[in-house]
C-alpha cells in the first residue's frame, strides 16, 4: 500500500474493469425495481459520482503503483459501495427522506474534503525539492489522515442515502478497518520514513477526525 513507484497499469485496468461491471449490475438493478424516482436518481447520481473520483485518482490525481493484493482487496470493497447500496436500496423500497438529505449532505462534503485533500497535497509530492519531506498542509494540517475522514463521511452519506438502517453495518466496518488496520499501518510506514518529523506532527495533530481525534 506504501511506498509502490513502479508501474501497475494491470491491476488498475483490472480495478477499472471491476468497477465498470459493478456500475452495469447496479444500474440494471436499480432500472427494473419499482423505486421512487428521486431515490433511484440520487443512488445512480452518488454511484457515478463515486466512479469518477475514484478513477480520477487512480489514473490522473494520484497516479501512485497498486499492487495486486490492493487491487483485489479495493475491488471487493467496492463491491459494497457499487452493489451493497443499491441492494439495500432495493430492500428498503420506501425512502426515509430525513435520512436521505442528511445522507446526501455527509456524501458530497466526504467527497469534497476526500478529493481537495489529495488534490492540494499533489503539487507538494510532484516536487522534487519536497523529496524526503513530510507534507503537513492544507486539509491534513487538521488530522493525519483526514482523507480517510472523508472516505468514512461519503461512505456514510451513501448508506443514509438507501433509508436502510442495516446498510450503516458498511461505514461503520470501514472505520473500523481504517482504525484497527489502516492508519497503524500508515503511522508506521510515516514514522520510519519520517521520523522526529512525524513524531511531531503526530503530538499536535489529530489522527483522523479534526478537533476530535
Amino acid at each position: 500500500m506504501f511506498g509502490i513507484h513502479r508501474a501497475t497499469l494491470g491491476a488498475k485496468l483490472f480495478i477499472l474493469s471491476m468497477q465498470v461491471l459493478y456500475l452495469v449490475i447496479a444500474g440494471y438493478w436499480l432500472m427494473v425495481t419499482p423505486l421512487n424516482s428521486w431515490a433511484r436518481g440520487l443512488m445512480v447520481l452518488a454511484l457515478l459520482v463515486v466512479f469518477g473520483r475514484l478513477t480520477g485518482m487512480m489514473f490522473i490525481w494520484l497516479p501512485r503503483g497498486i499492487g495486486w493484493t490492493e487491487a483485489i482487496g479495493n475491488s471487493l470493497a467496492f463491491a459494497l459501495y457499487y452493489l451493497g447500496f443499491p441492494a439495500l436500496l432495493i430492500w428498503q423500497i420506501t425512502p426515509r427522506w430525513g435520512m436521505v438529505v442528511i445522507g446526501s449532505g455527509c456524501f458530497i462534503i466526504g467527497s469534497v474534503v476526500n478529493t481537495t485533500a489529495e488534490l492540494l497535497r499533489k503539487p507538494f509530492k510532484a516536487n522534487p525539492k519536497n523529496r524526503g519531506r513530510l507534507y503537513t498542509g492544507g486539509l491534513f494540517h487538521y488530522a493525519i489522515h483526514i482523507n480517510y475522514f472523508g472516505d468514512v463521511l461519503w461512505v456514510l452519506g451513501m448508506a443514509l442515502m438507501t433509508s436502510n438502517w442495516w446498510a450503516l453495518l458498511i461505514p461503520l466496518g470501514l472505520l473500523a478497518m481504517f482504525v484497527l488496520t489502516y492508519i497503524p499501518q500508515a503511522d508506521a510506514y510515516l514514522a520510519k520514513r519520517y521520523g522526529a518529523d512525524f513524531q511531531h506532527y503526530q503530538a499536535t495533530t489529530k489522527e483522523l477526525i479534526p478537533w476530535i481525534w
